[in-house]
């Protein structure tokens, strides 16, 4: 009986141990389960609290025409729609040759130090252009959206001042950039209406290249990464492009639909969720895409092209024998600086009219009137100089058309003598002919056309451009003459930099020439 018991016991501490341990796990199990349960009511919890700031606007783009918006023009941040701009600077630079797909983009530390969704990029290595774009589109990396910016731009704060400004000559003029990735900057910002116009600008200026925003995932590395816009292949007609979140802006989207000859691009900021953000872009597609319109009437949206009517001074007067200043005021809104923003002028333009030096001058050049009047042998030299300040130095020697701040002047029909821009010959002994005072622009540019290439809180940085332009477009600009222009509003104070006395066609050819030299160019009707 001892012997059988021996045997038992055995199986009975087995069994009371296996028991033990399936009330254990049912435990654990249990105890998983009510953490799981409370995770999901905390984050539920959180979820209904999060009320992110919304705003939305739907345009056909066809028409032009605005269907829906709600909150069109509320400040918002853009989040990762920042990289739609991103890719906007880096097609132009594709679309002129300047890149190619098959370009190698290094990677910096402080790109590989950006914060996620990213890549992975170690400093040192390089990335395709091509495939730069595709972790863009898909994957919205920080990382990558960096090594583009440092690429273009030489550092992400001057590419971030390139992309405002090229947001300003698209005429999206509540959006300002501080950074390549959309990661939060407090600085950083934009409206619904805006981002939809660049939405229609992308499409409109690069198809071939937006093509790249319907793309879904792709195969880097050995490993396959997928998208985040899960309307693509899911809504009928949804071609891209963008989404995006950060806390302070909530889950944001950029969507173009083509649909039975309809075209329209729709724009969400607020969600909550990424869910709930789609089901209002697909409820936004549903109203408004049945009355789109079937044609196309509006023009292709692109920088540069925006027209402002400006209001230049009235001619001044007839000036008396011996003018030495005439200033015309009006009043304008500066925009951002280093933008191209067409502005109203409130311009303060000074004329000084400096005397030269004495010097002599040939019968010979003289009318036959004139030299019988002619005493002996010196005449006098005038300058003009049109400039935005009465204080500012005298034109360097030589000074002619061309040159920063000088103006050419007039001839004197009924004498017959020609007035130089920098140095002019006139009789001593007789009273010197009138000469009307230049004004900026001058007196030719008062009908016609002129164009803005950057406006500057200092007018030496404004200069620095004209000449930089003038440089790059010495053909197309010709004769038309460059000015600077101050504007003021409140204490601010800006300096325009422009050229004026072009017809429509040297503006177009001038303004275009410019902006594949990467400088920013606006026409403006006078």
């Amino acid at each position: 009986m001892s012997g059988r018991g021996s045997h038992v016991q055995p199986y009975l501490r087995w069994g009371c141990l296996g028991l033990a341990v399936v009330i254990a796990v049912a435990a654990m199990s249990s105890d998983a389960d009510a953490r799981s349960r409370r995770a999901r009511h905390h984050k539920a919890a959180a979820a209904s609290s999060y009320n992110p700031p919304t705003a939305s606007i739907v345009v056909d783009g066809n028409s032009g025409k605005v269907l829906q918006a709600s909150n069109a023009d509320a400040e918002r941040h853009p989040a990762s729609l920042t990289k739609m701009m991103t890719l906007y600077m880096l097609f132009e630079r594709l679309d002129s040759g300047k890149v190619k797909l098959t370009s190698e983009m290094p990677v910096s530390s402080h790109a590989a130090a950006q914060a996620p969704s990213k890549m992975g990029l170690k400093p040192g290595e390089t990335i395709k252009v091509e495939t730069a774009i595709k972790a863009i589109v898909t994957k919205s990396a920080n990382d990558v959206a960096v090594v583009i910016g440092e690429y273009l731009g030489g550092d992400e704060p001057s590419f971030a001042r390139m992309m405002t400004a090229k947001a300003r000559s698209l005429g999206m003029m509540r959006t300002t950039y501080r950074n390549a990735s959309g990661l939060p900057n407090d600085e950083q910002v934009t409206t619904a209406r805006d981002q939809a116009l660049l939405g229609r600008a992308l499409q409109d200026r690069f198809p071939n290249y937006f093509a790249y925003f319907a793309t879904r995932s792709f195969t880097y590395q050995g490993r396959t990464v997928r998208g985040h816009n899960r309307l693509l292949g899911s809504v009928d007609g949804v071609d891209g492009i963008k989404t995006g979140y950060i806390r302070a802006s909530g889950f944001n989207i950029v969507t173009s639909v083509n649909r039975d000859n309809r075209h329209i691009v729709a724009v969400v900021f607020g969600g909550r969720t990424a869910r709930a953000r789609d089901a209002v872009v697909r409820n936004l597609i549903d109203d408004t895409i049945k009355v789109a319109a079937v044609r196309r009437t509006t023009p292709p949206v692109s920088e540069g092209t925006a027209v402002a009517e400006t209001k230049l001074p009235a001619a001044p007067p007839a000036p008396a024998a011996d003018p030495r200043a005439q200033t015309a005021v009006a009043a304008v809104d500066a925009p951002e600086p280093g933008s191209t923003d067409p502005i109203k002028p409130n311009a303060v333009k000074t004329l000084m009219v400096r005397p030269g030096k004495t010097q002599l001058a040939a019968l010979s050049e003289l009318p036959p009137s004139s030299r019988k009047m002619m005493p002996p042998a010196h005449t006098a030299s005038v300058s003009l100089i049109a400039t935005v300040k009465s204080d500012l130095p005298p034109p360097p020697p030589g000074a002619g058309p061309g040159v920063l701040g000088v103006l050419p002047a007039k001839a004197d029909v009924s004498s017959g003598t020609k007035v130089a821009s920098a140095a002019a010959t006139v009789p001593v002994g007789s009273a010197p002919a009138p000469v009307e005072p230049a004004s900026a622009p001058p007196a030719k540019a008062r009908s016609g056309w002129m164009i803005q290439v950057g406006a500057f809180p200092e007018e030496k940085s404004a200069k620095e451009r004209l000449s930089a332009a003038q440089t790059k477009a010495k053909q197309q600009l010709g004769e038309a003459a460059p000015f600077t222009e101050k504007v003021a509003k409140g204490e601010r104070s800006l300096y325009r930099a422009r050229f004026a006395g072009l017809d429509k066609p040297q503006a177009e050819a001038a303004c275009k020439h410019l902006k594949q030299s990467e400088i920013p160019c606006m026409l403006i009707r006078n």
